[in-house]
């Protein structure tokens, strides 16, 4: 058997050297783990050098976007030109067990009024700015009338968001993502390829050398939360397609849960939004002070840019801008930011075609349309935009739309008819543009190209995939409407779902016809609790011919509600309001009429109305519902006389903030704070006054007045005044403006996981299971005797509105509760802008 020999030496030697190199692989342990980690971060920072100089290319691009998306981008930059937005800040929401919150005399005496912002931008009702708004955790969905910001206000945001501006507060470092619904494309199939529609929208304008990189980015800062996406146009769009976008939001949310999404809404229709946790907030209307500043500010940057140019250039001599803006200022009563740029932009350029907002609205049109373009052409591509629910169409399609400008052989009768959907033509046609008649044949010199061409002019805009639109819905529903005066289409409109677009076409028709048949249908399908339809039909008040048939009518069914006592005030108040915005005189009349009567809550509303229009004849009435019994009357009357703002009105409420009861002197300092000229100086002088009630009255003024000087002067007066009672004032005031970001809107919290609601449970004896809405336990709370607990009931109930929850909130609006009958109200309201049809009240024996 032969033997193995091991050499002694040899295997000492080994023994020792493999010993020796494990006992230093073991030391070394740790340096290996060190320079494995140091690997790892040199990869990380590589990576996140990458990311930051892709993330640096997003947010110029983004900026350099935005500072565009307005209606003057061609003259000034956003920036240049933007008065700041703000929000109409919610109600407060109340946390039963918790002290009360703070309320000013505007917020208890005005109705909120989410769908008439002009009434709460004369009396300065409380406001959000954008980053108070997103303070809290929620998304938000910004609701105005078309031509009132929406876009700019999201194009404000990014900017805001791009610069990393300290504005924003905590969400200073969020990466902005603006869009364009039309330049998604959508649906989205798999869950996973959830960002893909933005990825896709965001290449189009990235750097070549950055769009292999923005899927990682994009990927990254939405898992790490930092995303605010903000989405544009969802308010110019069909249900149809609003649940496509809503659907796709699902996904964002679901898939990155930690996304901040700020998007824009018609009052008419937000789809599921409401259901989905969005919080609608309506954009405040300007100021007199905010239209005036925004008119000097445009007189000053067009003199130093277009004027200047114009100088050097044989040009007529220019209108020196003080009579501008003398005349311009006269007459801007109820006008949007829109018309109001409008108005300026052809007030300074010299092309006005006259004094009127339609006259604005047709100049612009001719100032951006492509020249030598027949008026019909565009009227009848805006046409069939309204008439097919395509405001986002393809141009492929389009282009047979106007196929008979571009060509240059007349159409016959037939083929014309072929290119057209068949539109019956009125026997009786005596309107302007004739041409635009079914069986007339184009005048104008036929063109080629057109649909490029209004692209090119500024007219249309053009998207990703084969998608245009017209650069503001303003555009295409005033000549759609003009154009559709000559054809018998009130049906095919009426009929239509809900959409800005189909009100926005009636709203013009009206303006250039009669409207006799729709404001006939529409007001026969207005019914309670909203009435909807009527009040869309009382936006057309403001334009239509004052000799209209049907204004009458309309007027008598908004004076009724107006009248009818037992309904919330927010729904009268919308009443009012369409009164206010129609600027017909005769508004005033009815206002006084009714300030002579029993109803304290109709003298409330119409006193409000006298000041909202400003009218002078009011002020004896006005100053008599000071001394009404009722505390919200007198608090209205010194609103409205300080928005009347004449001297006599003015020293009336100075009177009573001299010699009036503790509560009325309240609503005078209050009141004041609203006049920025006469009013801040009157609370200058009485803060020095010896009377305890004066000073502590004006403290409550001080706090609604949004400069330095009332808060250096509200600091100085907690610290050094005399009395006790005018210090604690003083602080109450400047706690809550620290916190008005507490009435930002904010998720609810699980009803299992709701201290008060699980009390209140435990209370009945039951309990709450996560993941269920409770919403027995809910209407329990809701019809119980608590206060604090039917209120705070009710935002939940608006996630399950099944018929029973329904039943009970009209049961709690027509209780005689009024704090619980307006909130009940504002929870159908939000109910129903998903587009349902809510029941009439009656149906549950409610009359």
């Amino acid at each position: 058997m032969l033997g193995i020999e091991i050499h002694p030496v040899s295997f000492i030697v080994g023994f020792l050297v493999g010993s020796a190199f494990w006992w230093l692989a073991t030391r070394a342990r740790p340096l290996w783990a060190e320079m494995r980690a140091n690997f790892k971060e040199q990869r990380e920072v590589a990576q996140t050098r990458k990311t930051s100089t892709v993330e640096e290319n997003h947010r110029r691009l983004t900026l350099r976007r935005a500072q565009g998306m307005h209606l003057a981008a061609q003259l000034f930059a956003l920036d240049e030109i933007i008065q700041e937005p703000f929000l109409l800040a919610p109600p407060q929401t109340v946390e039963p067990g918790a002290q009360p919150k703070f309320e000013d005399v505007v917020s208890q005496t005005l109705p909120y009024l989410p769908t008439w912002p002009e009434i709460a931008a004369v009396y300065r009702a409380p406001t959000l700015t954008f980053s108070q708004a997103l303070s809290g955790n929620t998304n938000i969905v910004i609701i105005g009338q078309p031509g009132v910001g929406k876009t700019v206000s999201l194009a404000h945001l990014a900017s805001l968001a791009a610069n990393r501006s300290e504005k924003l507060e905590a969400l200073q470092d969020a990466v902005p993502f603006l869009v364009h619904i039309a330049d998604l494309k959508l649906p989205v199939v798999d869950p996973k390829d959830a960002l893909l529609p933005l990825i896709d929208a965001a290449s189009e304008h990235a750097p070549i050398f950055d769009v292999g990189k923005l899927p990682a980015f994009f990927e990254s800062t939405f898992r790490g939360g930092s995303a605010l996406l903000l989405v544009d146009g969802y308010d110019e769009i069909t249900p149809e397609d609003q649940q496509v976008i809503t659907e796709y939001f699902k996904m964002i949310m679901q898939n990155y849960p930690k996304t901040r999404i700020v998007t824009t809404g018609a009052p008419e229709s937000l789809g599921s939004l409401v259901g989905m946790g969005f919080a609608p907030l309506a954009l405040t209307a300007w100021s007199v002070q905010q239209n005036e500043k925004f008119i000097e500010q445009w007189g000053k940057i067009w003199s130093q840019t277009i004027g200047m140019e114009a100088s050097t250039q044989t040009s007529p001599e220019q209108v020196d801008p003080i009579l501008l803006n003398v005349w311009l200022s006269a007459d801007n009563a109820n006008l949007s930011p829109l018309e109001l740029t409008m108005k300026a932009w052809g007030a300074y350029a010299g092309d006005s075609l006259g004094p009127h907002v339609l006259e604005s609205i047709a100049t612009h049109i001719r100032r951006v349309a492509p020249s030598n373009t027949p008026l019909a052409a565009l009227e009848t591509l805006a046409m069939q935009v309204a008439l097919s629910a395509q405001p986002i169409f393809d141009p492929r399609k389009a282009r047979a739309w106007v196929k008979s400008f571009e060509v240059a052989e007349e159409k016959v009768e037939g083929e014309a008819a072929a290119d057209h959907p068949p539109i019956e033509e009125k026997e009786d046609d005596t309107k302007p543009l004739k041409k635009g008649k079914k069986n007339e044949k184009a005048v104008a010199k036929p063109t080629s190209g057109l649909l490029g061409k209004m692209a090119a002019s500024g007219l249309l805009v053009t998207h990703l995939h084969h998608k245009m639109r017209f650069v503001h819905p303003v555009f295409a529903g005033y000549l759609a409407g003009h154009a559709l005066t000559h054809y018998n289409t009130e049906e095919t409109l009426l009929n239509q779902p809900d959409w800005s677009g189909k009100y926005l076409t009636m709203r013009y028709y009206a303006a250039h016809g009669d409207a006799s048949k729709l404001i006939q249908a529409l007001m026969g399908f207005s019914r309670l609790p909203m009435h909807r339809p009527l009040f869309a039909a009382a936006r057309w008040l403001r334009d239509a011919p004052k000799n209209a048939p049907w204004r009458g009518k309309l007027f008598g069914t908004l004076a009724a509600i107006l009248q009818t006592e037992g309904i919330p005030l927010n729904l009268r108040g919308q009443a009012m309001a369409a009164f206010v915005v129609s600027n017909d005189p005769s508004a005033a009349a009815l206002f006084r009429q009714f300030e002579t009567t029993l109803s304290f809550e109709l003298v409330q509303l119409a006193v409000l109305g006298s000041g909202a229009i400003r009218d002078t004849k009011a002020i004896q009435p006005v100053e008599s519902a000071v001394q009404a019994p009722s505390l919200s009357v007198r608090r209205a009357a010194c609103m409205a006389l300080v928005a009347i703002g004449t001297n006599e009105a003015l020293e009336s409420v100075a009177h009573t903030l001299l010699n009036g009861d503790e509560d009325i002197r309240r609503a005078a300092g209050e009141a004041l704070a609203n006049d920025p000229n006469e009013g801040h100086a009157m609370l200058k002088d009485g803060i020095t006054l010896a009377d305890i009630l004066v000073r502590r009255a004006i403290v409550y003024g001080l706090g609604r007045v949004n400069e330095p000087w009332a808060m250096e002067t509200l600091q100085k007066i907690q610290i050094d005044d005399e009395q006790w009672v005018v210090r604690n004032s003083a602080t109450e005031v400047l706690d809550a403006k620290a916190s008005i970001s507490a009435r930002a809107p904010r998720k609810l919290k699980a009803p299992s996981e709701s201290p008060w609601l699980i009390e209140f449970a435990g209370k009945q004896g039951v309990g709450i299971s996560p993941g269920t809405p409770a919403t027995d336990i809910l209407l329990l709370a809701l019809r119980g005797d608590d206060p604090d607990t039917r209120l705070a009931a009710l935002p939940y109930l608006k996630f399950t509105p099944n018929e029973g929850v329904i039943s009970q909130l009209y049961s709690a609006m027509y209780k005689d509760d009024p704090e619980l009958r307006e909130a009940a109200y504002n929870t159908l309201w939000e109910i129903s802008t998903s587009g349902a049809k809510l029941p009439h009240p009656s149906q549950y024996g409610f009359n």
